[in-house]
């Protein structure tokens, strides 16, 4: 997670830079240059995913269900922003990418009330989350597919056993057969035998 929320810092800091560069002229080299304000907001929400996927589960629960009822609240563009990252963090049992998902897209939809940082924190974690839904998917495609292969496999095997124990029973029937037919064929000649001495008397 903290290579991600690195990654995310990273990507954020080379946007910004961009539309530095191209939305707004040079600053002056004697004008100092004043710190955005929407990086504190961004930093805010940053440490809030960091800490949400790191701390003890009754800790993850307290910060998810802050950020849920400040939104409840205050349903202001960085509360509802604030909870929709804390449902797309992962690590945690409240985790929801798909509520994540509907919620990111509705802000990214709506007006423009979102700082530039946010906007670009949003799309980038909504992005992440389209693709872990994906993953999801084919994650689930790929258990149900196994699982059912795994049934039908099962499944040819009883119709197998079920057959080998069906001819075991005909072989062992016509085993039975043979055998007393052998066994009236042995009684027919002793009989036969026993007889012979008297005719021959």
């Amino acid at each position: 997670m903290r290579r991600e929320l690195r990654v995310i810092a990273l990507l954020l800091s080379t946007w910004l830079g961009g539309c530095s560069l191209f939305g707004q002229p040079a600053p002056s080299p004697v004008t100092p240059q004043r710190a955005d304000p929407s990086l504190a907001v961004i930093a805010d929400h940053l440490e809030m995913m960091s800490r949400l996927s790191q701390l003890t589960p009754a800790e993850q629960a307290e910060i998810f269900q802050g950020a849920h009822a400040a939104a409840d609240a205050a349903p202001t563009t960085s509360n509802l922003l604030r909870y929709a990252l804390a449902l797309a963090t992962p690590g945690h049992g409240s985790e929801d990418l798909a509520a994540a998902s509907e919620k990111l897209s509705q802000l990214l939809a709506g007006p423009d009330t979102m700082l530039p940082a946010e906007r670009a924190l949003a799309w980038v974690v909504l992005k992440d989350v389209e693709q872990r839904l994906i993953l999801q998917t084919e994650n689930r495609r790929l258990q149900d597919s196994s699982a059912r292969l795994a049934k039908e496999r099962s499944a040819a095997t009883n119709r197998r056993l079920q057959a080998e124990i069906e001819e075991n029973a005909r072989l062992k029937r016509a085993l039975a057969e043979a055998q007393a037919k052998l066994d009236e064929i042995t009684r027919i000649e002793r009989s036969i035998i026993e007889r012979k001495p008297a005719n021959g008397n």
